[in-house]
């Protein structure tokens, strides 16, 4: 969460009418802490002085004194509240905050501030606070540990702020397993891989419950750590229990080290569906646990692809062919590119282009596609060669009654031709119905260079299409521009 200066000017001035933090911020929010410290010391210095003075701290009705540098002995005799207290532990000068650490020990729910006041600038109040904190830290559990932690984290990268991060970690590893379990469902992702690395180390978690985690994770750290640890028991023999979850996680990375770990498992057999699977890092791992044990893969891709009119034919099979294959594996390929199936079609395409095969009069028929992923792939094919592609044929691809798909790709390999040609696409399109087309045709022109040098100044076309896309710059650029390309204003 962000907050400007108003919203922190407020929260300072509801402290200040006696309200609690925990009314006045999202206390479960690690941001809303520091930002209500950084708040309190703003509204100090740049607003009205509505911090405890120090002769509130000392007992005594005299008005606040800011000049820095004053000696000061504070005694603490008049109680404060836990709004004073929270003004105080924010307070621009270091010698209140000082002074009344030790007070907010009778208010759990400043624990947080204390947590801030442990990274201090000042080392007179990082002592204060620390012991504070060492003695709080153990008591606490549950949600309030969970938002406790994620402000000790996030107050971790400051110079002074390892100390709170290494007592942390100390009191969870000696604490009840509970805590740990808190931290790993709940709390925001730097708080949740802090707990998986404890837990890891730990041993915390069992084999299947690291895969489990591995598998359906959002986070890709949390993934890569959990896969690995989970195949760390693979060695010790449970083998089940964790490939199984490993094998049917929708992420790659983690279908791809359960994959890498059917070698050491001995079961190069359950490798052999995943040649064809949707991942390319995925399919890399298959193979090579196939060769391990002495299974060539590429006969397999060959006899996948050998029929062009299977229905059934998996998706990935043309790209694993021409990943394992030579070039000679084309043949194979080129019989793919009238198959019904619109993504067997698009990966025929990037087959023929990973063996260098791509065929300009083979391919460009394929920006009429009706599949967007064929027509993409097609464009990226043909970009090498597109300076040697008829510009009236890509032309009449943008024309208004095609798919949004097939425009799209024509205008592709036109921009890749470049000069007069390029900014004659990008002006033809800026009208298109389609905005994101009219966007990338906007950025084109914006980033068009002057043509060659065989195209004369003053050109009279070059002037025209100027002329239709003024609203995308400047005067000043426009007229340096037409200055570059001797056009007349």
């Amino acid at each position: 969460m962000t907050t400007d200066l108003r919203t922190r000017y407020a929260w300072a001035g509801r402290l200040l009418d006696g309200e609690s933090p925990h009314t006045v911020i999202d206390t479960a929010d690690a941001s809303a802490w520091t930002a209500l410290d950084v708040g309190i010391r703003e509204r100090a210095r740049f607003g009205p002085a509505v911090l405890p003075s120090r002769a509130r701290i000392e007992g005594r009705r005299i008005a606040w004194d800011p000049i820095e540098g004053l000696q000061l002995k504070l005694r603490a005799r008049a109680p404060l509240s836990e709004s004073e207290l929270a003004l105080a532990l924010c307070h621009v000068d270091g010698r209140i905050r000082e002074a009344v650490i030790e007070r907010a020990a009778d208010f759990p729910g400043l624990l947080p501030l204390i947590v801030i006041r442990c990274a201090d600038w000042a080392a007179p109040v990082r002592e204060r606070a620390r012991p504070l904190l060492a003695s709080a830290l153990p008591d606490v559990g549950g949600p309030d540990l969970v938002a406790l932690a994620a402000l000790v984290l996030r107050v971790a990268t400051r110079g002074h702020g390892t100390f709170a991060r290494d007592l942390l970690d100390r009191t969870l590893r000696e604490g009840p397993r509970e805590n740990v379990e808190a931290l790993l469902a709940g709390g925001d992702r730097t708080t949740r891989r802090f707990a998986h690395r404890l837990a890891v180390q730990e041993r915390l978690l069992s084999p299947a419950s690291l895969a489990r985690t591995a598998a359906g994770d959002g986070d890709v750290v949390i993934q890569v750590l959990c896969a690995e640890a989970a195949l760390a028991a693979v060695r010790e023999g449970a083998c089940d229990e964790v490939l199984g979850p490993l094998l049917l996680s929708r992420q790659p990375r983690v279908r791809s080290a359960g994959v890498t770990a059917l070698r050491r498992a001995g079961r190069p057999a359950q490798a052999e569906p995943f040649l064809v699977d949707r991942s390319g890092l995925v399919r890399a791992c298959a193979r090579w646990v196939l060769r391990q044990h002495g299974t060539d893969p590429l006969p397999l891709y060959r006899e996948l692809c050998a029929d062009p009119s299977d229905p059934k034919l998996p998706p990935a099979a043309p790209l694993g062919l021409a990943e394992s294959g030579t070039r000679t594996d084309a043949a194979l390929l080129v019989p793919l590119l009238p198959h019904p199936s619109g993504p067997v079609r698009a990966a025929a395409v990037a087959g023929l282009r990973l063996l260098d095969r791509a065929d300009t009069e083979l391919l460009l028929p394929l920006l009429d596609d009706p599949s967007p992923s064929v027509a993409r792939e097609a464009a990226a094919a043909l970009l090498p060669s597109a300076e040697q592609l008829p510009e009236a044929w890509l032309t009449r691809r943008m024309a208004a009654d095609r798919p949004a798909h097939t425009r799209k790709a024509a205008f592709r390999l036109l921009r890749a031709q470049g000069g007069v040609t390029q900014l004659r696409a990008a002006v033809h399109l800026l009208t298109d119905e389609n905005p994101r087309l009219r966007a990338l045709a906007g950025q084109t022109i914006q980033l068009w260079t002057v043509p060659p040098a065989d195209v004369p100044l003053g050109d009279a076309e070059v002037a025209a299409l100027l002329d239709r896309c003024t609203h995308l710059f400047s005067e000043y650029v426009l007229s340096r521009l037409r200055r570059q390309l001797g056009i007349s204003p």
